[in-house]
């Protein structure tokens, strides 16, 4: 969509509040924690002007459905308190080896924590996330996808300790460098392996299965590493 500087009045600020609005609480919304385009882009995309932009954000900060963090960008979800606020930095002081050997240790017993405590429905709602990521339209799309899938195991666990953790690594997996380099691993050959792999993560925790789960997340995962760090070098 072009931009038009004209589009600056009340209807314009209208319409960029409804189009954000709907980017953090669609059915494809933005999960809490990841950050939204930049109000340029924001703007291009509506078709309004960069100022309609920062009043729709203004509106959605004061509701607290977003905040904002000088030099590091805007992001979906309640400000974070202090401590975890400073966890926006870590991205800048780590690297793809250094995540996926956070990721290798936590996620395998996240899901061997889910196939233990999974309710009714947890199952059915993982195969619905698996589903989004096979028909996303972009890569954007099943890339925000994937993600969920991740975190809804995450949820299952049942330990906020343990999901806090996790979301800090998700906070860094946002970053725009990490982003790309998992863009630049990707092929339709191994989007079908990590979806194969995917279901056999969901199939272990259907049948409750804690040892099948941590073994499916840690094959899963010890194939994105080498993939991710692999195109990297």
């Amino acid at each position: 969509m072009t931009y038009d500087p004209a589009g600056d009045g009340e209807g314009a600020s209208a319409q960029a509040l409804s189009r954000i609005r709907a980017l953090i609480t669609g059915d494809r919304a933005l999960r809490p924690g990841m950050r939204l385009p930049t109000e340029r882009s924001l703007a291009e995309h509506i078709g309004v002007s960069r100022r309609a932009v920062r009043r729709a954000l203004d509106t959605l900060e004061i509701e607290g459905r977003i905040w904002r963090r000088q030099g590091s960008g805007t992001f979906v979800g309640r400000k974070p308190e202090r401590w975890n606020e400073r966890i926006v930095g870590i991205a800048a002081r780590t690297d793809p080896a250094e995540v996926m050997e956070a990721r290798l240790v936590l996620e395998p017993a996240l899901a061997a924590l889910a196939a233990r405590r999974a309710e009714f429905g947890d199952a059915t709602e993982l195969q619905a996330i698996l589903r989004r990521i096979a028909e996303g339209p972009d890569e954007d799309a099943r890339d925000r996808a994937d993600g969920a899938l991740h975190h809804k195991i995450a949820q299952m666990s049942g330990n906020a300790i343990l999901l806090a953790a996790f979301e800090v690594m998700e906070r860094v997996r946002e970053d725009p460098v990490w982003r790309s380099m998992r863009a630049n691993a990707r092929s339709p050959a191994r989007e079908r392996l990590y979806a194969s792999q995917h279901a056999e993560i969901i199939i272990a925790i259907a049948a409750r299965d804690p040892a099948g789960a941590e073994r499916a997340m840690r094959t899963h995962l010890s194939a994105l590493r080498d993939n991710v760090i692999g195109a990297a070098e």
